[in-house]
């Protein structure tokens, strides 16, 4: 990852953990997301498509060695984590689930993943967000095996929920020729497909104990070198940036909803968009 997305990635995540007021002992971390989170989960799916375990990936990460991060470094859930104290969220996928650590905080990320289940289906294998609620679910029950359901519940309802997923929905999804979604759905449709699957991603969460909700929102979709390369310049584009902006705004509508609907939730969105917008405009005063 070259320096402007290392930096990149250390401001989101202090969007993301400056969402809340560090509470006064570590919490509990759960981390659902897609390569911007996934720290190896992919590495144990043997048909899966995308995988970063190669020598160049992981350079700035403890040994050096790769680890299955889609980075050089750290990833936003392993700099969150180091903010509240908290060791980084292990991959769900090396765990067994008699094994303590499926006590503390557990990384479900997987390379590819998306909101909609079809999503980053030309990747063969991926946990998309169903899947990754789903393998909560078994963390769960394995906790209350350990520990009783009164304690199990107590826990998962002081931990942090962190999601990152989206971006993929749109640029290997929607804004894909080849795929059905951007020729079945206009926008608004798409918005709306997007919103009502959010709806009850969360409250199936919600419903497994997830009280304090951490959404990223979308950063600008149009800036990334995939969309850029499309453009006459290599400038952003301004349309599929425009779609990041909607999206997010439909999204903190969405959360404050489940918040007046849902007794105890407490869910917020993290605007990365702003963020990462500066830097993009004003790489000088970051460094670069």
């Amino acid at each position: 990852m070259a320096a402007l997305a290392a930096v990149v990635v250390l401001a989101l995540a202090t969007v993301v953990a400056g969402a809340v007021s560090a509470p006064s002992r570590s919490p509990v971390i759960y981390i659902f997301g897609d390569s911007m989170s996934d720290v190896g989960n992919n590495n144990y799916l043997l048909l899966s498509l995308a995988k970063c375990n190669y020598p160049w990936y992981g350079i700035d990460y403890k040994n050096g060695y790769p680890t299955g991060r889609f980075t050089n470094g750290r990833t936003i859930g392993d700099i969150m984590a180091a903010k509240f104290g908290s060791p980084p969220p292990v991959p769900f996928l090396s765990l067994y689930m008699t094994d303590d650590e499926v006590l503390a905080g557990v990384n479900f990320a997987s390379g590819g993943a998306g909101l909609l289940n079809e999503t980053g289906i030309y990747f063969v294998q991926y946990l998309s967000f169903d899947s990754q609620i789903s393998s909560f679910e078994q963390i769960k029950d394995a906790m209350i095996a350990k520990i009783g359901k009164k304690a199990a519940e107590e826990t998962v309802n002081g931990a942090i929920f962190q999601i990152g997923l989206g971006s993929n929905d749109y640029v290997n999804n929607f804004l894909r020729p080849f795929m059905a979604d951007g020729i079945v759905y206009t926008h608004d449709e798409f918005i709306g497909l997007l919103m009502d699957t959010i709806d009850r991603q969360l409250t199936r969460l919600y419903d497994l104990g997830a009280r304090h909700v951490w959404f990223s929102g979308l950063a600008p979709l149009g800036c990334i070198p995939s969309q850029r390369v499309l453009s006459d310049d290599g400038g952003c584009l301004d349309d599929v940036n425009a779609y990041a902006v909607q999206f997010n705004a439909a999204a903190k509508d969405l959360l404050e909803g489940l918040n007046a609907k849902l007794p105890g939730a407490r869910m917020s969105l993290s605007d990365c968009y702003t963020i990462v917008m500066e830097l993009i405009d004003h790489p000088e005063k970051h460094g670069n």
